[in-house]
């Protein structure tokens, strides 16, 4: 027995719709391989304060991203370069070294993260 195709795919446009759905469906792959993740979970340290959860959010991957630390927003730029500055609630643009810590902790300059972090 040989399975019956669906009436839409018999009328004169079926084709054009299922082209037009597999299209669809190629071009949200794509968008899916190349989107920015999301709030990713992660730990941070301010100073030589505790452990706590926060969250990197990832604007332009490698070059602007943000965590959220204890009700804080940080923000970071990198500008291709090498050179990363960062900003805090309580002032302005100031460059940081990145660096580092025991292999899995992330600096910079007393801001840390450690985790899954979405480098590249």
């Amino acid at each position: 027995m040989v399975p019956s195709l669906p009436r839409v795919l018999l009328d004169p446009f079926g084709p054009r719709v299922l082209a037009w759905l597999m299209g669809l469906a190629v071009a949200c792959t794509a968008l899916q391989a190349h989107s920015l993740p999301g709030l990713v979970a992660l730990q941070c340290r301010l100073a030589d304060g505790p452990w706590q959860d926060c969250q990197m959010q990832v604007e332009e991957l490698g070059l602007h991203w943000f965590l959220l630390v204890g009700g804080q927003r940080i923000e970071f730029r990198h500008d291709g370069r090498g050179k990363v500055t960062m900003l805090k609630p309580s002032g302005s643009w100031q460059p940081v070294n990145s660096r580092w810590v025991e292999n899995t902790d992330l600096c910079w300059d007393g801001v840390c993260a450690r985790g899954d972090i979405p480098l590249d």
